[in-house]
This record gives structure tokens, sequence and C-alpha cells, in this order.
């Protein structure tokens, strides 16, 4: 049975899923939008809502839990002191997901371009 098993593992081990799930959320945050696959843009998307929440908040503990979720200033920086500030007053829904005509070469798989609201 499957309880309590939610989320992808993208053929990964542990530590490599979680620094792989680190640097295309960094990458999202940074860049503003990204392309990638349909299954990981649907994966990273709650990780980046929950981060962007907590920038809304513009408190000590806020940054300092921002801080050990992304490891990296430049992207903390730019979620407490600009997307925190911009998604002040919406309730949610921060990221959407389009997805594309197209599919990667390789393996077919279908694609999907995530970006901010």
């Amino acid at each position: 049975m499957r309880h309590q098993k939610k989320g992808k593992k993208f053929g990964r081990l542990r530590g490599d899923r979680i620094s792989f799930m680190r640097n295309l959320a960094n990458d999202v945050i940074r860049a503003g939008s990204v392309e990638t696959t349909e299954v990981r843009a649907k994966a990273i998307r709650p990780v980046v809502e929950k981060l962007i929440t907590f920038a809304r908040k513009q408190t000590l503990a806020s940054r300092r839990l921002i801080k050990s979720r992304v490891q990296n200033a430049r992207v903390e920086k730019k979620l407490y002191e600009d997307l925190g500030p911009r998604y002040a007053t919406r309730s949610g829904g921060y990221l959407r997901i389009v997805k594309l005509a197209k599919s990667r070469k390789r393996d077919g798989a279908r694609l999907a371009r995530i970006e901010f609201v």
C-alpha cells in the first residue's frame, strides 16, 4: 500500500533528490520561469509556493527558514525583498504551469513552463 508516500522520486536517491528539487526551485525563483517536464513542474510548484508564503510574513524567523531551505544568498534576498512584498496581498497561487506543445526528443517527455503569475 502507498499510504503517505506522497511525491515523486525521479529515479534518484534521497540526498540527490533533495538537491535536485532545491536547485530547480532556485532556478525558478532566480529566472522567473523555467522550461522543464510537466512532472517536474508539478512537483516543484508546492515547494516554491511555500517559500513565497514564508517570504510574505516578513519576519526574522521566516527569513531564517527561507535561508535554510534555499541555501543561496541571492535567491533568499530575492524571495524576501522582491517576491514576498509583490505577493503580499495575494492569497495563493503564485505560479502557473503552461503545458507546451512539444516534447523532449530523447525520451518523449512532455514539456511545460513554470512561471510566476
